[in-house]
Protein backbone atom coordinates (compact mmCIF):
# COMPACT_ATOMS: atom_id res chain seq x y z
CA UNK A 1 0.00 0.00 0.00
CA UNK A 2 1.46 3.33 -1.07
CA UNK A 3 0.66 6.02 1.47
CA UNK A 4 1.95 9.40 2.53
CA UNK A 5 4.44 9.58 5.40
CA UNK A 6 4.27 13.12 6.81
CA UNK A 7 3.74 12.85 10.60
CA UNK A 8 0.97 14.95 12.12
CA UNK A 9 1.32 14.12 15.77
CA UNK A 10 -0.92 16.92 17.01
CA UNK A 11 -4.00 16.19 14.89
CA UNK A 12 -6.83 14.98 17.17
CA UNK A 13 -8.87 11.87 16.43
CA UNK A 14 -12.12 13.65 15.64
CA UNK A 15 -14.21 10.52 15.39
CA UNK A 16 -13.14 9.31 18.85
CA UNK A 17 -13.88 12.69 20.41
CA UNK A 18 -17.31 12.85 18.79
CA UNK A 19 -18.16 9.31 19.88
CA UNK A 20 -17.00 10.00 23.41
CA UNK A 21 -18.99 13.25 23.58
CA UNK A 22 -22.15 11.47 22.41
CA UNK A 23 -21.82 8.70 24.95
CA UNK A 24 -20.98 11.13 27.76
CA UNK A 25 -24.21 12.98 27.00
CA UNK A 26 -26.25 9.78 26.91
CA UNK A 27 -26.97 10.08 23.18
CA UNK A 28 -27.56 6.75 21.45
CA UNK A 29 -24.54 5.85 19.27
CA UNK A 30 -26.56 5.40 16.09
CA UNK A 31 -25.41 6.72 12.71
CA UNK A 32 -27.87 9.61 12.29
CA UNK A 33 -26.84 11.00 15.68
CA UNK A 34 -23.17 10.71 14.75
CA UNK A 35 -23.87 12.73 11.59
CA UNK A 36 -25.39 15.53 13.68
CA UNK A 37 -22.52 15.67 16.16
CA UNK A 38 -19.92 15.44 13.40
CA UNK A 39 -21.33 18.47 11.58
CA UNK A 40 -21.60 20.35 14.88
CA UNK A 41 -18.04 19.44 15.88
CA UNK A 42 -16.34 20.54 12.67
CA UNK A 43 -18.30 23.81 12.79
CA UNK A 44 -19.38 23.82 9.13
CA UNK A 45 -22.86 24.95 10.18
CA UNK A 46 -22.80 27.34 13.18
CA UNK A 47 -26.61 27.41 13.40
CA UNK A 48 -26.73 23.63 13.70
CA UNK A 49 -24.03 23.76 16.38
CA UNK A 50 -26.04 26.31 18.39
CA UNK A 51 -29.32 24.39 18.03
CA UNK A 52 -27.68 21.15 19.12
CA UNK A 53 -25.98 22.81 22.10
CA UNK A 54 -29.31 24.35 23.13
CA UNK A 55 -30.71 20.85 23.75
CA UNK A 56 -28.28 20.38 26.64
CA UNK A 57 -27.34 16.98 28.05
CA UNK A 58 -30.92 15.63 28.18
CA UNK A 59 -31.70 15.61 24.46
CA UNK A 60 -34.37 13.13 23.41
CA UNK A 61 -34.13 11.14 20.20
CA UNK A 62 -37.19 12.94 18.83
CA UNK A 63 -35.48 16.31 19.39
CA UNK A 64 -32.32 15.09 17.68
CA UNK A 65 -34.30 13.68 14.74
CA UNK A 66 -36.16 16.98 14.37
CA UNK A 67 -32.85 18.85 14.05
CA UNK A 68 -31.55 16.20 11.64
CA UNK A 69 -34.61 16.59 9.43
CA UNK A 70 -34.25 20.36 9.52
CA UNK A 71 -30.62 20.42 8.42
CA UNK A 72 -30.19 17.24 6.38
CA UNK A 73 -33.65 16.57 5.00
CA UNK A 74 -34.06 19.63 2.76
CA UNK A 75 -31.62 18.67 0.01
CA UNK A 76 -32.99 15.17 -0.27
CA UNK A 77 -36.55 16.52 -0.33
CA UNK A 78 -35.72 18.89 -3.19
CA UNK A 79 -34.25 16.06 -5.25
CA UNK A 80 -37.20 13.78 -4.60
CA UNK A 81 -39.72 16.56 -5.26
CA UNK A 82 -38.02 17.40 -8.55
CA UNK A 83 -38.08 13.75 -9.62
CA UNK A 84 -41.71 13.49 -8.52
CA UNK A 85 -42.63 16.50 -10.65
CA UNK A 86 -40.91 14.97 -13.67
CA UNK A 87 -42.71 11.68 -13.22
CA UNK A 88 -46.09 13.40 -12.78
CA UNK A 89 -45.47 15.41 -15.95
CA UNK A 90 -44.52 12.32 -17.95
CA UNK A 91 -47.50 10.37 -16.64
CA UNK A 92 -49.82 13.24 -17.50
CA UNK A 93 -48.49 13.26 -21.04
CA UNK A 94 -48.88 9.50 -21.25
CA UNK A 95 -52.50 9.69 -20.10
CA UNK A 96 -53.22 12.31 -22.76
CA UNK A 97 -51.76 10.01 -25.41
CA UNK A 98 -53.87 7.11 -24.24
CA UNK A 99 -57.00 9.28 -24.25
CA UNK A 100 -56.21 10.36 -27.81
CA UNK A 101 -55.77 6.72 -28.73
CA UNK A 102 -59.13 5.92 -27.16
CA UNK A 103 -60.75 8.72 -29.18
CA UNK A 104 -59.13 7.41 -32.35
CA UNK A 105 -60.40 3.89 -31.71
CA UNK A 106 -63.87 5.21 -30.96
CA UNK A 107 -63.85 7.05 -34.31
CA UNK A 108 -62.66 3.89 -36.04
CA UNK A 109 -65.44 1.91 -34.39
CA UNK A 110 -67.94 4.53 -35.55
CA UNK A 111 -66.69 4.22 -39.13
CA UNK A 112 -66.99 0.46 -38.98
CA UNK A 113 -70.58 0.90 -37.85
CA UNK A 114 -71.32 3.24 -40.75
CA UNK A 115 -69.77 0.77 -43.17
CA UNK A 116 -71.89 -2.03 -41.79
CA UNK A 117 -75.00 0.16 -42.14
CA UNK A 118 -74.21 0.84 -45.80
CA UNK A 119 -73.53 -2.80 -46.52
CA UNK A 120 -76.83 -3.73 -44.90
CA UNK A 121 -78.79 -1.09 -46.82
CA UNK A 122 -81.12 -2.46 -49.52
CA UNK A 123 -81.05 0.82 -51.44
CA UNK A 124 -77.56 0.33 -52.88
CA UNK A 125 -76.28 -1.98 -55.56
CA UNK A 126 -73.67 -4.60 -54.76
CA UNK A 127 -71.01 -2.63 -56.62
CA UNK A 128 -71.83 0.56 -54.72
CA UNK A 129 -71.78 -1.29 -51.42
CA UNK A 130 -68.36 -2.82 -52.06
CA UNK A 131 -66.87 0.39 -53.40
CA UNK A 132 -68.18 2.40 -50.42
CA UNK A 133 -67.08 -0.21 -47.91
CA UNK A 134 -63.59 -0.54 -49.35
CA UNK A 135 -63.12 3.24 -49.44
CA UNK A 136 -64.30 3.76 -45.88
CA UNK A 137 -62.39 0.84 -44.41
CA UNK A 138 -59.19 1.72 -46.27
CA UNK A 139 -59.24 5.31 -45.08
CA UNK A 140 -60.25 4.44 -41.53
CA UNK A 141 -57.74 1.62 -41.20
CA UNK A 142 -54.92 3.67 -42.67
CA UNK A 143 -55.61 6.63 -40.41
CA UNK A 144 -55.94 4.43 -37.33
CA UNK A 145 -52.75 2.48 -38.06
CA UNK A 146 -50.80 5.70 -38.64
CA UNK A 147 -52.15 7.22 -35.46
CA UNK A 148 -51.49 4.01 -33.56
CA UNK A 149 -47.91 3.89 -34.79
CA UNK A 150 -47.40 7.49 -33.71
CA UNK A 151 -48.94 6.76 -30.31
CA UNK A 152 -46.69 3.72 -29.80
CA UNK A 153 -43.64 5.84 -30.61
CA UNK A 154 -44.72 8.59 -28.21
CA UNK A 155 -45.56 6.11 -25.45
CA UNK A 156 -42.12 4.52 -25.92
CA UNK A 157 -40.50 7.94 -25.62
CA UNK A 158 -42.46 8.75 -22.46
CA UNK A 159 -41.46 5.39 -20.99
CA UNK A 160 -37.80 6.06 -21.73
CA UNK A 161 -38.03 9.49 -20.11
CA UNK A 162 -39.64 8.03 -16.98
CA UNK A 163 -36.99 5.31 -16.89
CA UNK A 164 -34.32 8.02 -17.02
CA UNK A 165 -35.91 9.75 -14.02
CA UNK A 166 -35.90 6.43 -12.17
CA UNK A 167 -32.21 5.95 -12.99
CA UNK A 168 -31.44 9.47 -11.74
CA UNK A 169 -33.24 8.70 -8.47
CA UNK A 170 -31.38 5.39 -8.13
CA UNK A 171 -28.05 7.14 -8.75
CA UNK A 172 -28.88 9.87 -6.24
CA UNK A 173 -29.76 7.26 -3.63
CA UNK A 174 -26.54 5.35 -4.37
CA UNK A 175 -24.42 8.48 -3.94
CA UNK A 176 -26.35 9.61 -0.86
CA UNK A 177 -25.87 6.18 0.76
CA UNK A 178 -22.19 5.64 -0.16
CA UNK A 179 -19.20 6.63 1.94
CA UNK A 180 -16.99 8.71 -0.37
CA UNK A 181 -13.73 7.50 1.18
CA UNK A 182 -14.25 3.74 1.37
CA UNK A 183 -16.89 3.33 -1.38
CA UNK A 184 -19.05 1.16 0.86
CA UNK A 185 -22.37 2.05 2.50
CA UNK A 186 -22.38 5.03 4.86
CA UNK A 187 -24.12 5.80 8.16
CA UNK A 188 -27.37 6.83 6.48
CA UNK A 189 -27.62 3.56 4.56
CA UNK A 190 -26.71 1.57 7.66
CA UNK A 191 -29.35 3.36 9.72
CA UNK A 192 -32.01 2.40 7.16
CA UNK A 193 -30.85 -1.20 6.94
CA UNK A 194 -30.60 -1.59 10.71
CA UNK A 195 -34.15 -0.30 11.15
CA UNK A 196 -35.47 -2.88 8.66
CA UNK A 197 -34.00 -5.96 10.35
CA UNK A 198 -37.12 -6.65 12.40
CA UNK A 199 -39.56 -6.13 9.53
CA UNK A 200 -39.50 -9.88 8.99
CA UNK A 201 -39.27 -11.36 12.48
CA UNK A 202 -38.92 -14.90 11.13
CA UNK A 203 -35.41 -14.10 9.83
CA UNK A 204 -34.19 -12.44 13.05
CA UNK A 205 -32.69 -15.59 14.65
CA UNK A 206 -30.40 -15.99 11.62
CA UNK A 207 -29.45 -12.31 11.32
CA UNK A 208 -26.39 -10.91 13.04
CA UNK A 209 -25.08 -7.38 13.52
CA UNK A 210 -21.28 -7.13 13.62
CA UNK A 211 -19.55 -3.95 14.76
CA UNK A 212 -15.84 -3.65 14.01
CA UNK A 213 -13.30 -1.06 15.09
CA UNK A 214 -9.71 -0.58 13.88
CA UNK A 215 -7.37 -1.01 16.81
CA UNK A 216 -5.21 1.96 17.88
CA UNK A 217 -6.34 4.05 14.93
CA UNK A 218 -5.75 7.32 16.80
CA UNK A 219 -2.09 6.37 17.15
CA UNK A 220 -1.87 5.71 13.40
CA UNK A 221 -3.34 9.12 12.59
CA UNK A 222 -1.16 10.88 15.16
CA UNK A 223 2.01 9.18 13.92
CA UNK A 224 1.57 9.18 10.15
CA UNK A 225 -1.13 11.76 9.49
CA UNK A 226 -4.68 11.59 8.21
CA UNK A 227 -3.78 10.95 4.54
CA UNK A 228 -2.23 7.65 5.62
CA UNK A 229 -5.17 6.97 7.92
CA UNK A 230 -7.61 7.55 5.08
CA UNK A 231 -5.83 5.05 2.83
CA UNK A 232 -5.78 2.52 5.64
CA UNK A 233 -9.53 3.00 6.12
CA UNK A 234 -10.11 2.39 2.41
CA UNK A 235 -7.97 -0.76 2.47
CA UNK A 236 -9.70 -2.10 5.58
CA UNK A 237 -13.07 -1.63 3.87
CA UNK A 238 -11.78 -3.56 0.84
CA UNK A 239 -10.52 -6.42 3.00
CA UNK A 240 -13.83 -6.66 4.87
CA UNK A 241 -15.85 -6.61 1.66
CA UNK A 242 -13.62 -9.30 0.09
CA UNK A 243 -14.00 -11.70 3.02
CA UNK A 244 -17.78 -11.73 3.50
CA UNK A 245 -20.56 -12.98 1.27
CA UNK A 246 -21.68 -10.69 -1.52
CA UNK A 247 -25.14 -10.37 0.03
CA UNK A 248 -23.75 -9.15 3.37
CA UNK A 249 -24.34 -5.48 4.08
CA UNK A 250 -21.08 -3.65 4.87
CA UNK A 251 -20.93 -0.03 6.00
CA UNK A 252 -18.57 2.50 7.50
CA UNK A 253 -20.55 3.87 10.42
CA UNK A 254 -18.16 6.56 11.62
CA UNK A 255 -14.45 7.24 11.91
CA UNK A 256 -12.70 3.88 12.08
CA UNK A 257 -15.88 1.95 12.84
CA UNK A 258 -17.54 -0.50 10.46
CA UNK A 259 -20.69 -2.60 10.56
CA UNK A 260 -21.70 -5.83 8.87
CA UNK A 261 -25.26 -7.15 8.73
CA UNK A 262 -25.31 -10.88 8.03
CA UNK A 263 -28.48 -12.74 7.12
CA UNK A 264 -29.08 -16.48 6.94
CA UNK A 265 -26.21 -17.44 9.26
CA UNK A 266 -26.06 -19.02 12.70
CA UNK A 267 -24.04 -17.41 15.49
CA UNK A 268 -21.24 -19.94 14.90
CA UNK A 269 -21.12 -19.05 11.20
CA UNK A 270 -21.08 -15.32 11.96
CA UNK A 271 -18.20 -15.88 14.36
CA UNK A 272 -16.26 -17.79 11.69
CA UNK A 273 -16.86 -14.97 9.22
CA UNK A 274 -15.60 -12.41 11.74
CA UNK A 275 -12.47 -14.44 12.34
CA UNK A 276 -11.91 -14.74 8.59
CA UNK A 277 -12.10 -10.96 8.25
CA UNK A 278 -9.90 -10.38 11.29
CA UNK A 279 -7.21 -12.84 10.14
CA UNK A 280 -7.21 -11.51 6.59
CA UNK A 281 -6.65 -7.96 7.80
CA UNK A 282 -3.99 -8.99 10.29
CA UNK A 283 -1.96 -10.56 7.46
CA UNK A 284 -2.49 -7.72 4.97
CA UNK A 285 0.71 -5.68 4.43
CA UNK A 286 0.42 -1.94 5.03
CA UNK A 287 3.63 -0.58 3.61
CA UNK A 288 4.65 2.47 1.60
CA UNK A 289 6.17 0.96 -1.53
CA UNK A 290 8.12 4.15 -2.25
CA UNK A 291 9.68 4.83 1.16
CA UNK A 292 9.52 1.37 2.68
CA UNK A 293 7.74 2.64 5.81
CA UNK A 294 5.64 -0.13 7.36
CA UNK A 295 2.38 1.01 8.95
CA UNK A 296 1.22 -2.40 10.01
CA UNK A 297 0.11 -4.66 11.32
CA UNK A 298 -3.42 -3.26 11.26
CA UNK A 299 -5.93 -5.20 13.33
CA UNK A 300 -9.65 -5.19 14.04
CA UNK A 301 -11.70 -5.81 17.14
CA UNK A 302 -15.17 -7.18 16.42
CA UNK A 303 -18.31 -7.66 18.47
CA UNK A 304 -21.63 -9.06 17.36
CA UNK A 305 -25.08 -9.99 18.53
CA UNK A 306 -27.79 -12.05 16.85
CA UNK A 307 -31.06 -10.24 16.20
CA UNK A 308 -32.95 -12.95 18.06
CA UNK A 309 -31.24 -11.81 21.26
CA UNK A 310 -32.66 -8.28 21.04
CA UNK A 311 -36.13 -6.77 20.92
CA UNK A 312 -35.47 -3.98 18.43
CA UNK A 313 -32.72 -2.35 16.34
CA UNK A 314 -31.63 -0.05 19.18
CA UNK A 315 -31.11 -2.93 21.60
CA UNK A 316 -29.36 -4.98 18.90
CA UNK A 317 -26.93 -2.14 18.24
CA UNK A 318 -26.31 -1.58 21.94
CA UNK A 319 -25.57 -5.28 22.58
CA UNK A 320 -23.23 -5.50 19.59
CA UNK A 321 -21.50 -2.37 20.87
CA UNK A 322 -21.06 -3.97 24.30
CA UNK A 323 -19.52 -7.04 22.66
CA UNK A 324 -17.16 -4.78 20.71
CA UNK A 325 -16.18 -3.00 23.92
CA UNK A 326 -15.43 -6.33 25.56
CA UNK A 327 -13.25 -7.35 22.59
CA UNK A 328 -11.32 -4.10 23.00
CA UNK A 329 -11.06 -4.50 26.76
CA UNK A 330 -9.83 -8.10 26.44
CA UNK A 331 -6.78 -7.02 24.44
CA UNK A 332 -8.08 -6.10 20.97
CA UNK A 333 -7.63 -8.05 17.71
CA UNK A 334 -10.35 -10.56 18.60
CA UNK A 335 -14.04 -11.34 18.14
CA UNK A 336 -16.63 -11.38 20.91
CA UNK A 337 -20.27 -12.44 20.76
CA UNK A 338 -22.67 -10.72 23.12
CA UNK A 339 -23.52 -12.72 26.24
CA UNK A 340 -25.86 -11.77 29.07
CA UNK A 341 -22.98 -11.93 31.55
CA UNK A 342 -21.35 -9.00 29.81
CA UNK A 343 -24.05 -6.69 31.18
CA UNK A 344 -23.03 -7.37 34.78
CA UNK A 345 -19.36 -6.60 34.25
CA UNK A 346 -19.87 -3.88 31.70
CA UNK A 347 -18.92 -0.36 32.77
CA UNK A 348 -19.17 2.48 30.28
CA UNK A 349 -15.52 3.43 30.17
CA UNK A 350 -15.78 4.54 26.57
CA UNK A 351 -12.35 6.20 26.87
CA UNK A 352 -10.92 2.91 25.59
CA UNK A 353 -11.91 4.01 22.10
CA UNK A 354 -9.55 6.96 22.40
CA UNK A 355 -6.48 4.93 23.27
Amino acid sequence: MNTATTPKAQIPDISAQITYAMRSMGVAPIPRNYELFYEAYIGSNPTLTRDLAALGSKATQDELDEIGQQYFGNHQNRVVESAHSKIVSELDGLLRLLKQEQTSLESYNKLLGETYTRISSKNNTSADILRSAITLLSEATGDTMAHGSQTVEQVSQKSQEMDQVRKELDEYKRIANTDSLTRIANRRAFDERLASIYNATSSAPLTGLVLADIDNFKKINDTYGHPVGDKILATVATVIRANVRKDCFVARTGGEEFAIIVEGHSAEEVNLMCERVRTALETTPFKNSRTGVNYGPITLSLGFCMAGEAEDPGELYAKSDIALYCAKNAGRNRTKIFEDGMKKDFTKSWLIYKR
